[in-house]
């Protein structure tokens, strides 16, 4: 009985051995697989342009209409974003979503909103050329907005230059 026992279990042995472990397939993983400095190194080089350079380009050349974007663009306007997001809905972008919100965004938070000087350097050049200025935001349109006088005072637009925004969302 022993040697009955000892032959099948080195056959079990032999029948274990012969199988090869094997891996399951994996899904491609949804993450950014991030960068490396050969992709970096693929890019067109950036050329940058100074806002005197830009105003060179224009000699000459009669006042035109020009457009802005606002949030981040030229109002680092991020802190009446987060603080949308605390009060409306602090697990989830539905803030966004949330005419209450806009209200707020549109009617006193860009108070908090701060001003790139690049910008400012931008527009005042326009306004110095004549140009009429437009701002263009994603913003959804509330019944009333002091946006525009917010952007007319924090960047010195004469209100023969200024336009009222634009809310494209």
């Amino acid at each position: 009985m022993k040697k009955i026992t000892l032959a099948l279990s080195a056959v079990c042995l032999l029948f274990t051995l012969n199988h090869s472990a094997n891996a399951l397939v994996s899904s491609p993983s949804t993450l950014n697989p991030g960068t490396n400095v050969a992709k970096l190194a693929e890019q067109a080089p950036v050329h940058w342009v100074s806002v005197a350079q830009i105003e060179n380009s224009l000699t000459g050349r009669p006042p035109m209409a020009v457009g802005f974007d606002i949030d981040d663009t030229v109002l680092f306007s991020s802190p009446g974003f987060w603080r949308g997001k605390k009060t409306y809905s602090p697990d989830s972008d539905d803030y966004l979503k949330n005419p209450a919100f806009w209200e707020k965004m549109n009617n006193g938070w860009d108070e908090f909103s701060i001003p790139k000087e690049v910008a400012r350097q931008l527009i005042d050049m326009h306004v110095r050329r004549g140009d009429s200025i437009y701002f263009v935001t994603g913003r959804s349109q509330t019944k009333t907005e002091t946006v525009s006088k917010t952007l007319a005072d924090n960047f010195h637009i004469p209100a023969a230059n200024m336009n009222p925004v634009i809310f494209a969302g």
